[in-house]
């Protein structure tokens, strides 16, 4: 049985996952015991254990990998632009990109993105994407290793 996996937004997500992640995060930062750890967030660490390695932040894991995603923006002088320079200033390598005609004033984007695997940031350039007034419905389709 091969692996699926999916991208959520965070509010889809169940809390028992989000204090892995949680705990996850105080391990590496204050070298904490998986006790520790536990206790402070909350949960038991037969959860732990159960969940530790089926969550981990999309940025993490999308680092040197292709991400593809689909936005709707309006059509403004200057907005694509802006979208292509906050890929760059992430680090991001564009591989293709792909603009419908604008119909009532709203072009479709579908872009493929390398993400560096040293510098990449996935979580802080979709978020000043998504931040940009006129960018609209921004979805990840998916992402493969390189």
């Amino acid at each position: 049985m091969s692996d699926k996996y999916y991208v959520v937004k965070e509010k889809a997500v169940p809390e028992v996952l989000l204090k892995v992640l949680e705990a996850k995060k105080l391990m590496e930062r204050k070298r904490l015991t998986v006790q520790q750890a536990t206790e402070e967030v909350g949960i038991s660490r037969s959860s732990f254990y159960k969940y530790q390695d089926d969550i981990f932040p999309f940025h993490d894991n999308a680092k040197g990998k292709t991400i593809t995603f689909t936005l709707q923006i309006d059509d403004e002088p200057g907005l694509l632009s802006d979208v292509l320079k906050s890929i760059a200033e992430f680090h991001g390598n564009i591989l293709t990109i792909h603009q419908s005609i604008p119909i009532h004033g709203v072009a479709t984007l579908t872009i493929s993105v390398d993400i560096a695997e040293d510098l990449g940031d996935v979580t802080s350039m979709v978020g000043q994407i998504q931040s940009h007034q006129g960018v609209h419905d921004f979805k990840i389709l998916g992402s493969e290793r390189k």
